[in-house]
């Protein structure tokens, strides 16, 4: 199973998460992906998070975070034991995030929402200082990301499989390209040749 957790300020609706639902839909494995809406505060965050995993295979689950879900996604893999796949993921969200308490809106609607101060402690509560097992983590870093440091996800997951973008941009716009090897890592076959018949294999 693929558990997709977007971004802060974003949605179900990224580009990322879209192309990724729709590859597993091509696949016949719509059944074996999840992207839900995260609310604002991390702590429900990751208890809507947690109660997805919980009913799923923890041998075949990875999570898919990009940005802020990568955060998020890197908790939960301490956590749980399982895969986890890092697009441009915030490192130090506590500080990257300090400037946006209060209200702000949601990019793929303009809805406002309110981003309190006591959530930036909640973030605190889940940083994860070194990752336990490298080899569970899949880092996808692009140089041109304009919110946040790509030196610092490359740093903050040694011994990860890495793959460093040159050039590219927050959303990572490339993103299909990567796609099938993001899908591999997770244990499901996406090929050309598995077509409709795509499967989990792990």
């Amino acid at each position: 199973m693929i558990l997709y957790l977007h971004g802060f300020r974003s949605s179900p609706q990224s580009f990322k998460a879209r192309l990724m639902g729709q590859r597993m839909r091509e696949l016949g494995l719509q059944d074996l992906y999840a992207c839900p809406q995260l609310p604002a505060s991390p702590a429900d965050a990751i208890a809507l998070a947690r109660s997805i995993a919980d009913g799923a295979d923890l041998g075949r689950l990875t999570i898919v975070g990009s940005s802020l879900g990568g955060f998020y996604a890197t908790w939960l893999a301490e956590q749980y034991g399982c895969r986890a796949v890092l697009l441009n993921p915030a490192v130090k969200p506590p500080r990257e995030l300090e400037s946006y308490v209060g209200v702000t809106t949601h990019y793929h609607s303009d809805e406002p929402f309110e981003f309190k101060r006591e959530y930036i402690d909640e973030l605190r509560t889940l940083t994860v200082d070194k990752v336990s097992r490298p080899e569970r983590y899949f880092l996808i870093a692009a140089t041109g990301d304009e919110v946040l440091d790509w030196r610092e996800m490359v740093a903050h997951y040694p011994g990860a499989r890495q793959i460093v973008i040159d050039g590219s941009d927050h959303g990572i716009a490339e993103f299909a390209d990567y796609i099938d090897d993001v899908l591999a890592f997770c244990g499901v076959d996406g090929s050309a040749e598995a077509g409709a018949s795509g499967k989990a294999v792990s």
